[in-house]
C-alpha cells in the first residue's frame, strides 16, 4: 500500500506561518492542510487524497463541498449575508419552523439559533436556571460541552481543558457516566451500569449532597463523543427521565455531535425512548457553515426578551446551509448512516475477533468508536497505540481522530458509501505494524 510522505513542501511551509501567528491553544493532530474536498475525499495542498472518516468533527455531514449546499449559500450572499438578530427574515423562520418539527419531544419547540456548540449550551443552561429558578446542575464524568467558562464546567473529559482556569461557574456536580466498557461504580446483583448510576444519583448525591429541589437540571450526552464515543446501557435514559419527572428537574440533551441524523435517527437521544425537555445542536446542522440551536419545548422558553441574544444568531448564509443540509439529511442520507453504520460494525467486530488489542467497538449508525488496550482482560488502554494508529492511517491515506483514553472515532460525511468504506477499512487492515497487531491497521 502506497505510504504517503507528509507532510509535503506547500503545508510544511504554511504549518511553519501558521505557528507564528496562530493560538497554540488548538490541538492539532497530525500535519494535513486541506487544499479541497468533494463528498468523503479531501486533498491536501500538495496534491495529496485522502478519505475522510472524521468529517470536522462530525461536522460536514452532507459530505465537503455539496453542490446543493454550495448553491444555496452563493444565492443567498448575492441577496445579503447579514442582517443581525434585532430584525427578522424568511429562512430563519423556515429553519425554526423545521426544528419544530423535528424536535425529539411532542410539545412545540422553540430554538434559539447560534454560532457553535458550546454557545448552544450556554443558552440551555441560562434558559434551565431561569427557568426552574434553581441554581444547581449535575453534568457526568467523560461529558465535553465546550470551552467557555459556563460550558467548561460541565466538561469532564480531559484536565488540561480546565487547567489554569479555575474557577469555573458554580452549581455544577459531576456524578459517573454509565460506561458499560469501564463501568466506575460497582453494580448489584441484577443492575447494568445504567440502574448503578441512578441508584448513585438517589441514594449518594441526592441524600447527601445536592437536595433535588435544588437541580435545574441534567446535561448529558445521550452518547458521549470526545469522551470515547460510549453509548450508555438502553436502562438508563429511562430511569433517567424518570427521575427528572420525579423532582421537575429538566433535562438537557447535548446533541452537538451526536445528532443531526448523524446515529440513523434525528437526535441520538431518540435511540433511547425518552423525551427531553431541551436539546444543545451544533456540528452538522449546517454541513460546516458555523451554526447551532438551542431547541426547547415551547413551555420552558419563559424568559423574556433581550435576557438572551447574539449578533450573529440567524445568520441568513448559515440558514440556507442548513435548510438544503436538513433536507438532504432527512431524504437520503439519514437512512445511509444506519446501512454503512451497521456495514462498518460488522466489519471491525470482524477485526477485534481477530486482534487483541482492539479492545472494544461501539456505536451507533456512523458514530462509532474503537478502543486500544494493552490486554483485553485488564483492559489498560493503549494510548500510544491509538496515536500510532491514527499517525499511520493519515500517512496511507485516512483520516481519523482520537477521543477518550485510547478510542478512535469514526464519524465519517454521512455520504459515505459501503465502497468508501471499505476503502477506509482496508487501509486499517494492510498497513504493517509489529506486535499483536500487525497487518490490522
Amino acid at each position: 500500500m502506497k505510504v504517503l510522505n507528509l507532510p509535503g513542501p506547500i503545508a510544511q511551509s504554511l504549518i511553519e506561518r501558521d505557528r507564528k501567528v496562530v493560538s497554540p491553544s488548538y490541538p492539532r493532530g497530525y500535519p494535513f492542510v486541506m487544499d479541497h474536498g468533494r463528498g468523503a475525499e479531501v486533498w491536501d495542498v500538495d496534491g495529496n487524497r485522502f478519505l475522510d472518516f472524521a468529517a470536522g468533527i462530525a461536522v460536514t455531514s452532507t459530505g465537503h463541498s455539496h453542490p446543493k449546499v454550495v448553491t444555496a449559500i452563493q444565492e443567498q450572499a448575492e441577496k445579503f449575508i447579514h442582517i443581525s438578530s434585532d430584525f427578522y427574515h424568511q429562512k430563519w423562520v423556515e429553519v425554526a419552523e423545521y426544528l419544530n418539527r423535528i424536535a425529539p419531544f411532542s410539545e412545540d419547540a422553540i430554538s434559539f439559533l447560534t454560532n457553535s456548540g458550546t454557545e448552544s449550551v450556554e443558552a440551555a443552561i441560562k434558559l434551565a436556571r431561569y427557568h426552574t429558578g434553581r441554581p444547581q446542575f449535575i453534568g457526568f464524568t467523560g461529558g465535553f460541552h465546550g470551552r467557555t467558562m459556563g460550558a467548561l464546567s460541565f466538561t469532564a473529559s480531559k484536565p488540561y481543558y480546565r487547567q489554569g482556569f479555575f474557577p469555573s461557574m458554580n452549581g455544577v456536580t459531576h456524578v459517573p457516566y454509565p460506561d458499560p466498557y469501564r463501568p466506575v461504580l460497582l453494580a448489584h446483583p441484577g443492575e447494568d451500569v445504567g440502574d448503578a448510576v441512578i441508584r448513585y444519583i438517589q441514594e449518594e448525591l441526592f441524600e447527601k449532597m445536592v437536595p433535588p429541589q435544588e437541580v435545574a437540571a441534567f446535561l448529558v450526552e445521550p452518547i458521549q463523543g470526545e469522551g470515547g464515543y460510549i453509548v450508555p446501557p438502553a436502562s438508563f435514559f429511562p430511569q433517567l427521565r424518570a427521575l427528572c419527572d420525579r423532582y421537575g428537574i429538566l433535562l438537557i440533551a447535548d446533541e452537538v455531535q451526536a445528532g443531526v441524523g448523524r446515529t440513523g435517527r434525528w437526535w441520538s437521544i431518540e435511540n433511547f425512548g425518552v423525551e427531553p425537555d431541551i436539546i444543545s445542536v451544533a456540528k452538522g446542522i449546517a454541513s460546516g457553515v458555523p451554526m447551532g440551536a438551542m431547541v426547547a419545548r415551547q413551555s420552558v422558553v419563559t424568559w423574556p426578551k433581550g435576557s438572551h441574544g447574539n449578533t450573529y444568531g440567524g445568520n441568513p448564509l448559515a440558514c440556507a446551509a442548513s435548510l438544503v443540509t436538513l433536507d438532504l439529511i432527512e431524504h437520503e442520507y439519514m437512512a445511509n448512516a444506519r446501512t454503512v453504520g451497521a456495514y462498518i460494525l460488522d466489519r471491525l467486530r470482524g477485526m477485534q475477533a481477530a486482534h487483541p488489542s482492539i479492545g472494544d467497538v461501539r456505536g451507533i449508525g456512523l458514530m462509532i468508536g474503537v478502543e486500544f488496550v494493552q490486554d483485553p482482560i485488564t483492559r489498560e488502554p493503549a494510548r500510544a497505540l491509538r496515536d500510532k494508529i491514527e499517525e499511520l492511517a493519515f500517512h496511507r491515506g485516512l483520516l481519523t481522530l482520537g477521543c477518550g483514553k485510547s478510542t478512535i472515532r469514526i464519524s465519517p460525511t454521512l455520504t459515505l458509501s459501503q465502497a468508501e468504506a471499505e476503502e477506509g477499512l482496508k487501509i486499517f487492515e494492510r498497513s504493517d505494524l509489529p506486535g499483536r497487531i500487525r497487518n490490522l491497521f
